[in-house]
């Protein structure tokens, strides 16, 4: 399974950050006190855990405390710390990095799930009012495939009318993932190989079903993702149930 590209250019940060920034502040390590030298590095791990996540802010307190205590610390180009002053010094520099990186990177996710909660409401709302204005079933369904490729990050999405055919794996409504009559572990396992159908049923009534097919090797999207693409489908069933009533049939 890919490792994001920002959590990997996170972790590269939190290892080489803090390195350069104490690096940098060598001319300073005679004229400034060691513990405003400290508070200088604790805005480097602060920046490089509002950038990536946890293990980031976590590895960035680390790396500013080891370099903090390697470069401005006497014995200097050591690991030993003689001064019981710069002891505390580099202790409360790793303890105040490790606290303050996790509230950066919590006030990150939550402002994330914020703009992700705000945008699948707006896509819900979106496709809600285009079933409402359109006289056609297939503006709407077309409509959910493009959502259903953004939302569960997919390379390619189609919809296939008329009976079931086969036995793919299979997006439930509850978010579950089922192969063979079993419930996927999508979190360990990532998206079953081939392509997985999404049906659009509404009181129960089956109208069709979309077939989704994942990027290789992509991290498998959120549970809430997974609950917004199967309210997708069940708004693309709905408008096709209406169609079947006020016109019939589809042929």
């Amino acid at each position: 399974m890919k490792i994001p590209l920002r959590d990997t250019v996170a972790v590269a940060a939190a290892a080489l950050a803090p390195f350069a920034a104490a690096l940098v502040l060598l001319p300073l390590r005679t004229s400034v006190t060691h513990t405003n030298l400290a508070l200088l590095l604790v805005v480097v791990v602060v920046a490089v855990s509002a950038f990536g996540n946890r293990f980031a802010g976590a590895l960035a307190a680390l790396s500013a405390a080891a370099w903090f205590d390697f470069f401005h610390t006497e014995p200097y180009q050591s690991f030993h710390i003689e001064d019981r002053a710069d002891v505390e010094t580099a202790v409360l520099l790793l303890v105040v990095g490790l606290i303050v990186s996790q509230l950066a990177a919590r006030g990150r996710t939550m402002k994330r799930v914020a703009v992700t909660d705000a945008t699948h409401l707006e896509r819900l709302h979106g496709t809600t009012r285009l079933a409402r204005s359109s006289t056609s079933s297939d503006d709407v369904v077309q409509r959910v495939r493009q959502e259903l490729v953004e939302v569960l990050e997919l390379r390619a999405c189609r919809f296939e009318y008329g009976s079931l055919l086969g036995r793919p794996p299979r997006l439930d409504p509850d978010a579950t993932v089922q192969v063979d009559g079993w419930i996927w572990d999508l979190e360990r396992q990532g998206w079953p190989e081939g392509e997985i159908e999404l049906r659009a049923v509404v009181h129960g009534r089956y109208q069709g079903r979309f077939l989704l097919t994942p990027e290789p090797g992509t991290v498998p999207p959120s549970l809430e993702a997974r609950l917004v693409a199967a309210d997708l489908a069940a708004q693309a069933a709905a408008a096709l149930d209406d169609e079947v009533v006020n016109v019939g049939p589809r042929s």
